[in-house]
């Protein structure tokens, strides 16, 4: 069905003159009216003087931007899919991205404007700012062109693609459809009560989900206000708190604690903070008691890039009573837990997660045998496995898949095991995550040597690693073994690396 995909002219109707954004380190402000404006401006520019064309891809290689967000509004306007690129990556992971996002044009800050020079797509080049050709002039220009074509889109038309790593070592375009940013949004809405007079801040990156969803977009289509941060700083976050009066925390637990652990935290009043949303994994009940103890509630949520983002939440109220819940489905968003043979678990039993509803993505950008086999019927298989009680609580008891979880960051083994093996001295390579404090999980890799007389040592790994990964995929740990346990297949037994390293760790 067609769709309404460009909701902030309606937004800014609504509320023109509430401030939308505030691009904190310089305290720039926008109205909602400004945005639209902005919005309009840029989908003219980018049409009229790129030639960009709606179902073109426009990538950016940049940290946090209010830019982001007006080209997120000019996608909707005019039609052209946003690819945010991760500036956490290497030259060579982002080179296949851009190979496979195919993009029309690569906007990119200064800060990487040396790794844009090591990409081979064919895309044209614009910079964010500086002399000549960019695209603050082209805001700034765009106010003499002619308006761009208002493009209607259906609901599962691709409005973002946000790589996510796969479990075959090679990252996949999730497809982000406009009618999932707009059901996010609404669920979101529903489910944790949001208001016009809602602040709240954003400081995790636009290349993640949970930039653009936790919180963003469901403020945006609400006609709240966001604090746009350039990165997370503990002290800086907690001071804005209290002097932006900011109603919602969001993060993920590491999060929370190094705020926690910050000089600043004692002297923060924290006063306007109705709650704080918690994600990725469960927070410890320490930490929630330490929140808890300042006038802060605790939601733990549950989400994922491929389904809206915001899938599950647990009310403030059981924050103790249900530690380690991700609570329930929201709005708009179906559940079964099921066996091996796809039949439902009975309650307490532990079982795939499957969801439905208009939050679910339509598939992977062009991988149709992802696609397939990620969406079934019409469910998503998320690869979690959970258990429901007999309250119908909901709790995350293990992953189907060997993805492990580092600050908030999915790291998916076989992508770093197909790095490993490339060097010279590893015949194989095996990576399992393992508890680390201060991250939540951690890699700890083990690796079976070319030549056992001359084994490679752990910070030749780390070196080599570090060359080709991003620093969150890099293994913390390394451990030389003479063989890998493998079953009667040839596979290797992850549950006994698994159980060697919580030995290990005891």
């Amino acid at each position: 069905m067609t769709f309404r995909t460009d909701w902030l002219d309606r937004v800014a109707l609504y509320h023109p003159d509430r401030t939308a954004l505030v691009w904190e380190p310089t305290g720039a402000a926008y109205t909602y009216a400004q945005c639209d404006a902005l919005a309009e401006r840029l989908a003219a520019g980018l049409a009229h003087a790129y030639g960009i064309a709606p179902g073109d891809r426009v990538a950016i290689l940049a940290e946090n931007t209010v830019e982001h967000v007006l080209l997120l509004f000019a996608a909707q306007r005019a039609g052209f899919v946003l690819v945010p690129l991760n500036f956490r990556l290497a030259a060579p992971e982002l080179d296949y991205i851009a190979s496979d996002a195919d993009p029309a044009l690569l906007v990119y800050s200064g800060a990487y404007a040396e790794t844009v020079t090591q990409l081979t797509t064919p895309a044209r080049r614009l910079p964010l700012s500086g002399e000549g050709e960019s695209l603050a002039a082209l805001l700034a220009e765009g106010a003499t062109a002619a308006p761009a074509p208002r493009v209607r889109r259906d609901a599962d038309d691709p409005l973002m693609l946000l790589y996510t790593s796969g479990t075959t070592g090679r990252p996949k375009g999730a497809i982000i459809s406009h009618g999932m940013i707009a059901w996010n949004a609404a669920n979101t809405a529903l489910r944790l009560d949001l208001t016009t007079a809602d602040v709240s801040f954003n400081a995790a990156p636009f290349y993640h989900t949970g930039g653009w969803n936790v919180l963003l977009t469901p403020f945006l289509q609400r006609g709240a206000t966001t604090y746009l941060l350039d990165r997370f700083d503990p002290a800086r976050l907690l001071r804005l708190c209290d002097d932006a009066g900011v109603t919602i925390l969001w993060g993920v637990p590491t999060m929370l604690q190094m705020m926690a652990q910050s000089p600043e935290f004692d002297a923060a009043t924290l006063g306007t903070v109705r709650y704080a949303i918690v994600g990725g994994e469960p927070m410890p009940a320490p930490l929630i008691r330490t929140w808890q103890a300042k006038g802060v509630p605790i939601r733990q949520g549950f989400g994922m890039t491929e389904v809206g983002v915001n899938c599950f939440s647990l009310p403030e109220r059981d924050a103790l009573r249900k530690i380690g819940s991700i609570g329930f489905p929201n709005f708009y968003v179906d559940t079964r837990v099921v066996d091996d043979e796809g039949q439902d678990v009975p309650p307490g039993e532990p079982g795939e997660l499957l969801m439905r509803g208009p939050v679910v993505t339509p598939g992977y950008w062009r991988n149709p045998d992802a696609t397939a086999q990620a969406i079934q019927d019409g469910w998503f298989h998320s690869g979690d496995l959970v258990r429901v009680d007999d309250e119908e609580y909901v709790y995350v008891v293990g992953r189907k898949k060997d993805m492990y979880i580092s600050g908030g960051e999915n790291v998916y083994p076989a992508e770093v095991e197909a790095v490993l093996v490339e060097h010279e001295g590893v015949a194989e390579a095996a990576v399992v995550g393992v508890p680390d404090a201060r991250w939540g999980e951690a890699g700890m890799a083990f690796l079976v040597p070319t030549n056992p007389d001359a084994p490679p040592n752990a910070e030749t790994i780390t070196a080599f690693a570090r060359a080709r990964l991003a620093r969150f995929k890099v293994p913390a740990h390394v451990r030389v073994v003479d063989a890998l346990p493998k079953g009667h297949s040839g596979k290797i037994l992850k549950r006994d690396l698994q159980a060697r390293a919580r030995e290990e760790a005891r």
